[in-house]
């Protein structure tokens, strides 16, 4: 049985990204914390689209989580040909006047389980000469982020190790795709505090329009996909500018100060 699996699929991308997916036959292992938003979720996507679904509640900022679902999805005998790793949030705020335990959770859940859930299902991907990653990136890779520094910080990471993870898989029948999207209405902005960021005002997007072109670039095989005019513009700028002024325009953007 192969399946595509989708972490952070309770909301916002992943939600999308499992919709596209069902929409266009793939059956789905989908896995969040919430157990109640995947088995809703699962339900509707089984019902709509007549694929199979799996859901697994799992927080994979937590020791050993990633390794926990893989072992669960070999124990369902389930073969996992492609991966969406969308799971991750942001916090806004002095570095030095965060919560450390935050922190800490971010770059476990948005680097490491990542990384960890690529490692497994890359090899098991290889061996059998065919599959699929996407790791989600932002337009906050192009930078660094006065007011978000680890958020900023770990997806400059996720574009960094998945185009050099795709230039090594070349050959293999293994693609491997990172995703950009801009400032997307998701609800991340609550999450991380940015309620009142100037980020979240310029033309955001929506996670349907996210998850739809990134689908299609994932067909494609595509190293990087950019998503939406504030990715592409800021993509330029950052190309041009120094860095002083760049990082002087993501502090502004996050609320920090000037």
């Amino acid at each position: 049985m192969a399946y595509a699996l989708v972490t952070g699929a309770s909301g916002g991308i992943g939600r999308s990204f499992a919709e596209v997916l069902a929409r266009n036959g793939y059956d789905l292992v989908l896995a969040a914390r919430s157990r109640d938003k995947l088995e809703t979720l699962a339900r509707e996507l089984s019902s709509k689209y007549a694929v199979r679904t799996a859901s697994i509640p799992c927080d994979l900022s937590a020791d050993g989580a990633a390794d926990a679902l893989y072992e669960e999805i070999n124990r369902r005998e389930i073969t996992v040909s492609t991966l969406i790793n969308n799971a991750g949030f942001g916090d806004n705020g002095p570095f030095l006047d965060s919560d450390w335990d935050k922190q800490q959770r971010m770059v476990k859940l948005n680097l490491l389980a990542l990384m960890r859930l690529s490692h497994l299902f890359g090899n098991d991907m290889r061996k059998r000469g065919d599959g699929r990653i996407v790791n989600l990136s932002s337009v906050a890779a192009f930078s660094a982020g006065p007011g978000m520094s680890v958020y900023y910080a770990s997806k400059a990471f996720v574009l960094s190790f998945s185009e050099a993870l795709a230039e090594e898989l070349k050959g293999s029948g293994v693609t491997v795709t990172a995703l950009c999207p801009g400032p997307t209405a998701t609800g991340f902005e609550s999450g991380a505090g940015m309620k009142n960021s100037a980020m979240f005002s310029l033309f955001p997007q929506t996670p349907e329009s996210v998850a739809k072109t990134s689908f299609k670039a994932m067909e494609k095989g595509r190293f990087v996909k950019y998503h939406g005019p504030v990715t592409y513009a800021y993509n330029i700028i950052s190309r041009i500018l120094p860095r002083s002024l760049t990082r002087r325009l993501s502090n502004k953007i996050n609320g920090g100060k000037r």
